[in-house]
């Protein structure tokens, strides 16, 4: 009686103990989400966007900077021989020249962070949505990045995502 007892015992705790680990072993992969991201076609559109308007603003910035420069040089070469009214005139008009291409960068900067922020989110929102759909029409519970892992010899669902995402 003590035996079956303790067996009984025994195999109570086995079949608890593992049921607990076979529902602890998770089903996850993992999906390289930067080289969806990097060819992802309406990706490479934002990108274009993106590099013309930051070519647009390098080109102003650039054209205030050498009017700066050349202003700056013709003021220095002319200060001898003006008066010292007409320096400190020009002084402070460089001044302002310098404060409004400081201002100019830096809004430009802010500019096209939020520019490909409003464009970018949906993107990576849609890139989401089909690694979930994905994921879970092929029965994981985790879906990693590959990114950054140092092992990842699970199932790549990156080209199921692609083709979920038309590309």
């Amino acid at each position: 009686m003590k035996k079956q007892l303790k067996t009984l015992v025994i195999a109570a705790f086995l079949f608890v103990v593992g049921n607990q680990t076979i529902n602890a072993q998770a089903k996850t992969a993992h999906v390289d989400v930067s080289d969806i991201m990097a060819k992802m076609p309406a990706m490479i559109e934002a990108q274009k966007q993106l590099e013309k308007l930051s070519g647009t603003y390098d080109t102003e910035y650039k054209t205030m900077v050498e009017e700066y420069q050349n202003k700056l040089k013709k003021y220095d070469q002319e200060a001898t021989t003006v008066t010292e009214a007409v320096n400190d005139t020009r002084s402070k008009e460089v001044q302002d020249m310098q404060k409004r291409i400081v201002d100019y960068r830096d809004n430009a900067q802010k500019e096209l962070q939020q520019k490909e922020s409003d464009i970018v989110k949906p993107i990576m929102d849609k890139v989401k949505a089909s690694i979930q759909k994905v994921g879970k029409a092929k029965g994981y519970q985790y879906v990693l990045n590959s990114e950054g892992l140092l092992l990842a010899d699970g199932p790549n669902l990156t080209v199921d995502v692609k083709k979920d995402l038309g590309f």
